[in-house]
């Protein structure tokens, strides 16, 4: 006789909001993905500085441009229905503020970024890759470790992957939001 099969659960929206009102500090993350429940634990402190030095550079820049807003989660991204995810940064068009403000989640995104950890990796570069790229003109994983970053785009299989310099134009900017990454890693690590 053979053992009997698992039944996976499939996680909603609501189960993972749950999840998070029980757990007040954010941390683990849960996230859902077509049913699949996303856990996240609390990153290191490369983490906070990556956060930190790159939102407020891309704060600066869609600022000046008038294209929207830069955001950081915890803060909720439902991108087809069902769906939650909580992008480390990301940048939502103007139009999009409204209902931010009024539903408490953005459904438009023009950028999507993840910072990488050692927890967060494989769903970053698997179901949230496939979910972004189907959603989202550009999703950026920066590995702080490696000291590079990976561009993704819709309908690509492989990213262009940057050790130098990430740009990235949106349309309706009148410029291009360009980082030096090697500048910006050297902030995060204390070096410069």
């Amino acid at each position: 006789m053979g053992m009997p099969a698992t039944v996976r659960r499939r996680w909603t929206r609501a189960d993972v909001l749950g999840l998070m009102e029980a757990t007040p500090f954010h941390w683990p993350r849960y996230e859902v993905v077509d049913g699949e429940l996303l856990v996240t634990p609390a990153p290191g402190g490369l983490y906070a500085f990556a956060v930190d030095e790159l939102h407020a550079s891309l704060h600066a820049y869609v600022e000046m441009t008038g294209i929207g807003h830069a955001l950081t989660s915890p803060s909720d991204v439902e991108l087809k229905r069902g769906v939650l995810v909580q992008p480390d940064l990301y940048v939502i068009p103007k139009a999009e503020a409204p209902r931010l403000r009024r539903d408490n989640k953005s459904r438009v995104l023009l950028l999507a970024i993840e910072i990488l950890s050692p927890g967060s990796e494989r769903v970053d570069r698997g179901r949230k890759r496939e979910l972004y790229q189907a959603h989202v003109p550009a999703y950026w994983l920066i590995d702080v470790y490696e000291r590079r970053a990976e561009v993704w785009q819709a309908r690509r299989t492989r990213p262009t992957v940057v050790a130098d310099r990430l740009e990235w134009q949106p349309a309706g900017a009148s410029g291009p939001f360009v980082l030096d990454l090697t500048e910006y890693l050297a902030k995060v690590y204390g070096e410069g």
